[in-house]
């Protein structure tokens, strides 16, 4: 499994949710509370992803533990945005270790992120994979179950569908032909993110200055509520206010829904 967390909000620096809080990123890719059976640490790989005041989305990736790359501290440091996705990587066994299967993956105003595992990989989800582009699977950055979960992701979402029922449909499709697939997904362009928690802990919270869904509550401080299982999440910032909507998860979304924008 993976741990990885999203903010919304007014301007601020990423450092204390990945670095300083008492259970950062940086704790959890070590410390981690809840691995559901998926390893016991999150030392293959970190990334970091943040807009910039153009709302261009700007990503830092490399493999090995969070806590060994000297750059990061600086850098999460000079940040101040508005958005920022960041992910510590566990890497399933016979899968790659490299820095391209490390979240987030980015198109366009996209940044995503997978924490969990598509079981019976690779054999359960061909069907899907069949209805992809072949440029598209040609293009993958990884032969890994999240590089393919974005790839169909992406796919949805050039295909018109809005976010929240790209994401839903997406993992209503792949618990469908992989059952038992830990799929909790996190997507935001900036403005928007979904958040799924599907066999494995998600919990929300609203500070002062926006609002963070994380794997984990990152500090002790009180406002952290657990995400259902079978839930999503659709955050919106609008005219300075972020707003949390809470969605069923309907097996009836592998075939598309309407959900709202």
């Amino acid at each position: 499994m993976c741990r990885h967390l999203v903010y919304l909000g007014a301007p601020d620096s990423p450092a204390e949710l990945l670095l300083r809080a008492p259970h950062s990123l940086l704790r959890q890719s070590h410390a981690p509370h809840d691995m559901r059976c998926g390893g016991t640490v999150n030392v293959d790989g970190f990334g970091l992803g943040w807009y910039t005041s153009e709302g261009t989305p700007v990503r830092y990736r490399r493999t090995g533990p969070l806590w060994a790359d000297e750059s990061v501290p600086g850098l999460a440091d000079s940040v101040r945005t508005t958005a920022f996705l960041a992910a510590v990587r566990s890497g399933t066994p016979g899968m790659p270790v490299s820095e391209a299967t490390c979240a987030p993956f980015r198109s366009d105003r996209w940044l995503f992120s997978h924490n969990g595992v598509v079981t019976g990989w690779p054999d359960s989800v061909a069907g899907l994979a069949e209805k992809l582009p072949v440029t598209d699977l040609l293009r993958l950055e990884a032969p890994t179950d999240s590089a393919l979960l974005w790839a169909l992701l992406r796919d949805r979402l050039r295909g018109g569908q809005e976010p929240l029922a790209a994401v839903t449909g997406l993992v209503a499709e792949v618990a469908r032909a992989a059952p038992g697939s830990r799929l909790n997904l996190l997507l935001t362009d900036g403005e928007r993110a979904v958040a799924t928690a599907w066999t494995h802990a998600l919990s929300v919270r609203h500070t002062p200055d926006g609002v963070v869904v994380a794997s984990e509550p990152c500090d002790g401080e009180p406002g952290w509520t657990a995400v259902p299982e079978g839930r999503a999440l659709l955050v919106r910032r609008r005219g300075g206010i972020v707003t949390v909507e809470t969605h069923p998860i309907d097996p009836a979304d592998a075939e598309g829904s309407t959900a709202p924008s």
